[in-house]
């Protein structure tokens, strides 16, 4: 992980932004916000997403070739959909001198490669949604060619918006995916499916959902605050022969939540698989 920002170091630096769809206003809003006078350029051709861009601080232009001709950046973050970046990279293989950063899922390094030139150093970066808030969880497999510096400023910019963290695996990625990238969209089914559990045992339904939504959320925070591991947080809870135990023979039944949620992770790294093969 990240240790503390040099955002007085960061400021001097010079950092294009492609793309600013949801991912990519959140990073920049993050950036910004801990460094107004970061050099920030970025690349949107949606007028109403490129103004939200230049509100916040950065130089915002419509097509790559209205940036500054002497633009020389230190980073360049790729933030556009998988199925357009081949069509997105050349115009940036100018900036040879850079280290590209990837969020787009499924694309691999041979893919960023093949539009950006054989030897471009590339970062690729599985951020989550909860990055929008300034607690996502980004992980980066960075290429031999990214220096020492480079990486230091990515995790810099990135842990605006979370945690940060490294593999040296490549293949890894889709296993990220699976847990921390996907994994969102499984919490957000969790409290989805506890606030029906409550509501089916007569709770009204504002408060079901309510009471699911704080309980996962609190939990969450307790989990990451406490410094305790989650299987021993489970058990300081968990009364023998009490409400919880008796729940839990259910969740950790031999068909309960482990074996269903090993197979969802599974599902999501093969597709992730199947995606990075085009």
């Amino acid at each position: 992980m990240c240790g503390e920002t040099d955002w007085e170091t960061i400021m001097a630096e010079t950092v294009l932004l492609v793309g600013c769809g949801n991912m990519g206003r959140a990073m920049l809003a993050g950036w910004m916000a801990a460094r107004p006078n970061l050099n920030a350029h970025v690349v949107e051709p949606d007028a109403g997403l490129r103004d939200q861009a230049a509100a916040l601080g950065a130089a915002a232009v419509a097509a790559p070739g209205d940036l500054p001709t002497d633009l020389a950046p230190e980073l360049v973050f790729l933030a556009v959909k998988p199925q357009v970046m081949p069509a997105v990279l050349p115009d940036y293989a100018r900036f040879g001198g850079a280290s590209f950063v990837s969020i787009a899922a499924g694309t691999t390094v041979a893919t960023l490669r093949d539009g950006l030139g054989a030897g471009a150093a590339v970062i690729r970066c599985m951020p989550n949604t909860p990055a929008a808030i300034g607690a996502g969880m980004m992980v980066c497999y960075p290429t031999p060619e990214v220096g020492a510096e480079a990486k230091a400023l990515t995790a810099a910019l990135l842990s605006a918006s979370g945690e940060v963290d490294w593999i040296d695996d490549e293949a890894l990625m889709d296993a990220v995916t699976g847990v921390s990238g996907s994994g969102p969209a499984y919490v957000f089914y969790l409290i989805e499916t506890l606030a029906a559990a409550g509501a089916a045992a007569g709770l009204p339904e504002p408060l079901a959902a309510k009471l699911a939504m704080q309980t996962v959320m609190g939990a969450g925070k307790l989990a990451a605050d406490s410094g305790i591991a989650p299987g021993v947080l489970r058990q300081q809870v968990t009364s023998p022969g009490g409400t919880t135990a008796a729940a839990l023979d259910v969740l950790m039944a031999p068909d309960g939540l482990q074996p269903l949620m090993t197979r969802a992770v599974e599902a999501a790294r093969a597709r992730g698989a199947e995606l990075a093969k085009g």
